[in-house]
């Protein structure tokens, strides 16, 4: 299974192309809009969301509601696109009346300086249409229905905001999906203590105030994760590995642990590695997760938990330091519509792209052509493993 993404921050639409996903799943919309909508929600987010309603449109690969394993095509339209359509139209010549919006003064921290000189553009909004996180509300309509394969496959998997700024929200090792679930549609940040909130609001309101930007961590956590998905064989086989790009891949992700992480190099052995256990109903197992359900580039059965750090967002309304790139004289940098902080749609977007690789893991071992047989031989696979 692979995928690609198209279109511009305030261009017509995104577009978005999966290839390798199973015949015959059912496809809920309604779901997909839901984790949609989400990824808009939170708090801290500006004033673009009250602009964009996402809703997705399927114009390829799914007939009467289900897949038909050929690739299937999706489309999420930009309403702002109306108030950009000849700044942003695709064919039209350059006049002086559609380069209005030039961007000439980089924003520290951004893509605009270093895309502007790799590609040739001396206008940078050629590099920050694209580079925008606008980008991940595609990549999101995947996940879903990444997510949606993986519930037919009993592998249940959520994502939720663990620290904002400098305010950790206690995760307490919650490993349970379904308690999560419950815990974080009670606040709008998705984090899991309630008591949090109020704190958090307060930072994000403050940093608001001081045209300031915050970022933090976000979690997922995926169980029911058949052992055995990747490969110890070569360093690229390693799903863990492929992992941390995918979550890496995610904008202003700046990094990425699995399991205790970087607590784990502060710790002995023997308070790190998951001792192994066997139980006559279930087979082999671990007594710990500390290692996040990998061992070895490949899963083990345990939960699969992957952090990820997510940097403050680089537009400032009280800009920094930058250079025009025609006069190279100092001035500040340009100002774009931005959020104080989206750590909580990058909840649903990392949770999104770790749905999407453990997808590809799955159709890499098995045969994903037809979800029936897809299910059948996953069945089997885990009666051989408790059987081991």
């Amino acid at each position: 299974m692979n995928y690609l993404t198209a279109g511009e921050s305030h261009g017509p639409q995104l577009t978005g192309i999966i290839e390798g996903i199973p015949a015959g799943i059912q496809i809920n919309v309604d779901g997909i809009n839901q984790m949609l909508a989400a990824r808009q929600g939170g708090y801290g987010r500006g004033n673009r969301q009250k602009i964009e309603h996402d809703v997705v449109e399927i114009v390829g690969g799914v007939r009467h509601g289900k897949t038909l394993g050929s690739p299937i095509a999706l489309v999420v339209k930009n309403r702002d696109h109306a108030h950009w359509s000849d700044i942003m139209n695709p064919t039209s010549p350059e006049t002086p009346e559609n380069t209005l919006r030039q961007v000439n003064r980089p924003r520290p921290g951004h893509a605009d300086l270093v895309g502007g000189m790799k590609y040739g553009h001396h206008d940078l909004r050629n590099v920050l249409e694209r580079s925008s996180a606008r980008e991940t509300a595609i990549r999101v309509a995947i996940g879903a229905i990444c997510k949606q394969l993986l519930d037919q496959l009993d592998i249940q998997i959520v994502g939720h905001v663990d620290q904002v700024g400098s305010v950790a929200a206690n995760s307490h090792r919650n490993l349970d999906v379904e308690k999560i679930e419950k815990a974080i549609t009670q606040n709008d940040l998705r984090i899991i203590d309630q008591d949090q909130v109020q704190p958090i609001h307060d930072l994000i309101d403050q940093t608001k105030r001081d045209g300031n930007t915050l970022g933090g961590v976000v979690r997922v956590v995926a169980t029911n994760v058949p052992a055995g998905l990747g490969s110890y064989i070569s360093w690229d086989t390693k799903l863990d590995a492929k992992m941390a790009a995918a979550v890496m891949g995610v904008n202003a992700i700046k990094g990425v642990e699995i399991g205790d992480g970087f607590d784990a190099a502060a710790s002995l052995g023997s308070d790190v590695m998951d001792e192994i256990d066997w139980q006559a109903d279930d087979g082999f197992g671990r007594l710990t997760d500390h290692l996040g359900g990998f061992e070895g580039g490949m899963t083990n059965g345990m939960p699969m938990v992957i952090k990820a750090a997510m940097k403050p967002i680089p537009t400032l309304y009280k800009a920094l330091q930058s250079v025009d790139i025609a006069t190279k004289e100092t001035m500040k940098a340009n100002v774009e519509r931005s959020d104080t902080t989206a750590i909580v749609p990058a909840s649903i977007v990392v949770e999104s792209v770790v749905a999407i690789e453990l997808v590809k893991a799955i159709t890499d071992t098995f045969d994903g052509s037809n979800l029936q047989r897809l299910q059948t031989q996953i069945s089997e696979y885990r009666k051989e493993f408790k059987n081991f």
